[in-house]
């Protein structure tokens, strides 16, 4: 049967959606720390009669509705994100963080209250065969809150023939939605490389020592050229030394003993994730070799690339037209080389990722900036998308 969902009840809603999503705002927690946050999402499922289980990967919750028509045996999921960032807020507004050096700046308290809209119509509106599973997931800042609800048995205690996530994106304009199939986000890698050498005194015995500082500047070039040498131009991929730690500027005439170097590197094909990785490991090899020291590689794994499967990119574009309109779709679009842990997820369960348009300014702060709020206006469309895409996909 196809359900129809009428945009005036989340419009009804928006208030009461708006004032939880800023009182979340107001006390954001960062991965695997979301105790106050798990516990109001656990409040309205209760308010609701929805029955859920916490503790799912710590700090996760999974609530389970059931329609009230005979079982047709589909399973649906729908995941949003709940933690924050390490960021300082340095908005003025009435709802701004409490915490100081923490604040929601990619928009999970968007994310979580949309799928409690879900859970409030469909509390109401039981009318459809199957069972949609409202995933709360913890961490999906860089610490695998995602790939922690898998390893605690997340698809095999609530088996899912499909899940669906979405992410606000200031980056397109309001109420657009976008999606492809295939890799839509990054894998992420970190990179931690230790430079030793041999320290001692900058102007009487420079000869003696073996400078790692000498060392990290040929490194660093190098290493900068692996992209544009070793990378087929027509792959996409980066590879960026974000942080460099070594000796004291009081001491400037002490050469150190060791310099690190921290960095990630993205890619979308494991052939080019390899293949980088190989270089890297090769390149920091041959620089010791030559200069006489010693360097060590730590090439951390952290996050896979985020696969849409084909049906499921599909049907997100279906919905969206359904619901929508056509104009509101944009097909294919270009990956991010953003990360996204939902990918664990992927990786157990055929599903699609796709973007919600939040942008209506010219100058809208983007994520993980100490100036971004998730747009409130958003919230109806992004609960009836979410809903939608679970109730059709139950009808196939």
């Amino acid at each position: 049967m196809t359900h129809r969902i009428d945009p005036a009840y989340f419009e009804h809603l928006h208030p009461y959606l708006t004032a939880f999503r800023r009182d979340l705002h107001r006390h954001p927690e960062l991965g695997f720390e979301e105790h106050a946050t798990a516990a109001r999402v656990v409040q309205e499922l209760q308010k609701l009669g929805i029955p859920y289980e916490t503790g799912m990967g710590k700090t996760g919750i999974v609530a389970t509705v059931t329609g009230s028509r005979a079982d047709n045996g589909r399973r649906v999921g729908l995941r949003a994100d709940m933690d924050a960032l390490p960021i300082h807020e340095l908005n003025a507004c009435e709802h701004a963080s409490e915490i100081p050096g923490c604040m929601h700046a990619c928009g999970h308290d968007g994310h979580t209250t949309m799928l409690l809209g879900v859970a409030a119509y469909l509390a109401e509106h039981r009318d459809f065969a199957g069972v949609i599973y409202l995933v709360f997931q913890p961490a999906e800042e860089g610490l695998g809150g995602g790939k922690a609800m898998v390893e605690d048995g997340l698809f095999e205690r609530y088996p899912m023939d499909s899940i669906y996530a979405l992410h606000n994106w200031p980056a397109l304009p309001f109420g657009q939605v976008a999606v492809r199939n295939g890799a839509i986000m990054a894998a992420a890698d970190r990179l931690l490389i230790t430079v030793r050498g041999k320290g001692g005194h900058g102007g009487v015995n420079p000869h003696l020592t073996t400078d790692p500082v000498r060392m990290t500047g040929a490194l660093i070039q190098s290493l900068h050229s692996i992209i544009s040498r070793d990378i087929d131009p027509l792959d996409t991929a980066a590879l960026s030394l974000c942080g460099i730690e070594g000796g004291d500027l009081k001491g400037f005439a002490v050469i150190p003993e060791e310099v690190r170097i921290s960095g990630t590197v993205r890619t979308l094909d494991a052939s080019v994730q390899n293949t980088i990785e190989q270089r890297i490991r090769r390149v920091c090899d041959g620089i010791a070799a030559v200069y006489g020291g010693e360097i060590e590689v730590c090439y951390e794994r952290i996050f896979p690339v985020t696969l849409n499967e084909p049906s499921a990119s599909r049907h997100v574009e279906d919905t969206v037209c359904a619901e929508l309109g056509e104009q509101a779709l944009i097909r294919d679009i270009a990956p991010s080389l953003g990360a996204e842990d939902f990918a664990f997820m992927l990786e157990q369960c055929p599903g699609a990722y796709f973007f919600l348009g939040t942008a209506e300014e010219e100058n809208t702060p983007p994520l993980h900036n100490a100036h971004f709020d998730f747009n409130d206006r958003i919230i109806p469309t992004g609960s009836r998308l979410l809903l939608a895409t679970a109730l059709r996909a139950l009808d196939k």
